[in-house]
């Protein structure tokens, strides 16, 4: 039985040539268990890893818990009916994007204040019975946690608090067509993570913020990416993404100002029999 869990992290491509935490070596770092698979009413949860570190209780996971023969949409249903029942306050995420906004670079770090869901996976939910507003959908106040922390860890390239993520269903990356209907729509990058995450985050009630390295120049964008230098940066970046993630932990404050919780309401539509 695990105890209450204070903090979810799901780690994505900038960390996938790593096993997180236990490869930094991170003093303080304690990992209780690892491989541990909990069963869930949308089947068996991907494998977390159970640690403590700044006298907080977390679990983690690798790759956003995709796997072969598991829909990417319940995977996600998985990760965070765990965190639900571990009763997870707060939700850090990072992955790898493309740049739509011109001004981007590979090796930038952008911090989403808003997204675009172009994915299929809109209806997912946990079948909680709540209204979930997303007038604010990542929380200000974790972001600023991780602001700081990628400030303190030194980035190679320029970093960005505010931009929009267009989320798309993959596996492929998108045309130069899409790209270019993205860009119009106001995106500034495009990945294939932040939803559903962000919105079953809400829906559990957590605090929820992320951080998207850009690998890569969407289709049509600048020039043409390659491989060898997206290969570089999965490999070579994994470390830093990590110890951003661990330094961010320590920095969770005390108090909240934010909205986040104020954000899931219940809902009005009912049985008008109940």
């Amino acid at each position: 039985m695990l105890p209450r869990i204070d903090l979810g992290i799901i780690a994505g491509s900038s960390t996938n040539a790593i096993s997180f935490p236990e490869d930094l070596k991170e003093p303080g770092v304690q990992v209780k268990a690892e491989k541990l698979v909990i069963p869930t009413p949308f089947g068996d949860s991907p494998e977390f890893v159970h640690f403590s570190y700044a006298g907080k209780e977390i679990l983690a996971c690798r790759m956003h818990g995709w796997r072969e023969g598991v829909s990417r949409a319940d995977a996600s249903r998985q990760i965070f009916w765990v965190f639900y029942k571990t009763g997870v306050r707060y939700v850090l995420t990072e992955g790898g994007v493309g740049a739509v906004n011109h001004l981007l670079n590979p090796r930038d770090i952008v911090l989403p204040d808003d997204y675009l869901d172009f994915s299929q996976r809109k209806d997912v939910s946990l079948g909680l019975p709540y209204l979930l507003t997303m007038r604010q959908p990542i929380c200000p106040d974790l972001a600023q946690t991780l602001y700081t922390s990628i400030r303190e860890n030194t980035p190679r390239g320029y970093v960005f608090r505010r931009g929009v993520y267009a989320c798309t269903d993959g596996r492929h990356f998108e045309s130069p067509a899409e790209v270019r209907m993205l860009k119009q729509l106001g995106a500034d990058v495009v990945g294939q993570s932040l939803c559903p995450e962000v919105y079953l985050a809400r829906e559990i009630g957590a605090h929820y913020a992320s951080i998207q390295l850009v690998v890569n120049f969407a289709e049509g964008i600048v020039e043409d990416w390659k491989h060898d230098e997206l290969a570089d940066i999965f490999y070579n970046e994994a470390e830093w993404a990590g110890r951003t993630l661990l330094r961010a932990v320590t920095g969770i404050p005390a108090e909240f100002s934010c909205a986040c919780l104020d954000l899931r309401q219940q809902t009005m539509l009912r049985d008008h029999k109940e």
